[in-house]
């Protein structure tokens, strides 16, 4: 009877103690990705956010000057980032074309995550590394596409046909997608970077564009 008790309360105490495993990572992931955060801002103030509140108003302004005939051809030139464009005029307006919303995405809710992804890299990473992270992936998805129309289509499953080249490739999802990675792995938070790398698998799975076969790779 002892021992078939006691396996009993073994066999309960599998899943409680995995639950309780669980309950931990979450708390830990919480305090590093949220708690910290906010605890930075209550002491620097919004001086903390100064990158968030540039790369949010940079979108709407753009957003707004690109709703007038003249304006949007003005934001073209500017940051209009294509795969056909010749390489050294692409590494000019990769910058900007960080800033110049996506045609196929909403504006508003990729705000959003703009703006919550460079609040807490700036506030977790300071200023100078969420600069280069953010430039950095945004760099490497417009040098992601020439690569993917070099290989050209039906290989690996990687390469692009030649008329994507013609398709505006802009928007900040490069740089929050790279953020939010980055942040999930110097914070040690498995559940914020699996969430993060499985929305952009399940974005190129049912969005086989552009954007979503860019963010994947």
């Amino acid at each position: 009877m002892v021992q078939e008790y006691r396996k009993y309360q073994n066999g309960r105490g599998v899943p409680a103690r995995l639950a309780l495993f669980v309950v931990r990572a979450l708390r830990r992931e919480w305090h590093a990705m949220v708690v910290a955060p906010l605890r930075q801002l209550a002491r620097r103030g919004l001086s903390g956010l100064v990158l968030a509140f540039v790369a949010a108003f940079g979108v709407i302004l753009f957003h707004a000057i690109a709703q007038h005939p003249g304006g949007e051809t003005a934001v073209r030139a500017l940051g209009g980032v294509q795969g056909d464009l010749p390489l050294w005029l692409a590494l000019l307006r990769t910058p900007v074309s960080l800033y110049v919303p996506a045609l196929d995405l909403p504006v508003w809710a990729g705000i959003t995550q703009l703006f919550l992804a460079f609040a807490l890299a700036e506030l977790t990473l300071g200023r100078g590394r969420t600069l280069f992270i953010s430039y950095a992936t945004t760099l490497a998805g417009t040098l992601t596409v020439r690569v993917m129309l070099a290989i050209g289509p039906g290989r690996w499953g990687l390469g692009l046909p030649p008329e994507i080249g013609h398709v505006l490739d802009t928007g900040p999802s490069a740089a929050v997608v790279g953020l939010f990675t980055y942040l999930s792995v110097v914070r040690r938070a498995p559940v914020v970077f699996f969430l993060t790398g499985g929305s952009m698998v399940a974005e190129s799975v049912v969005r086989p564009n552009l954007a979503g076969r860019e963010h994947w790779r």
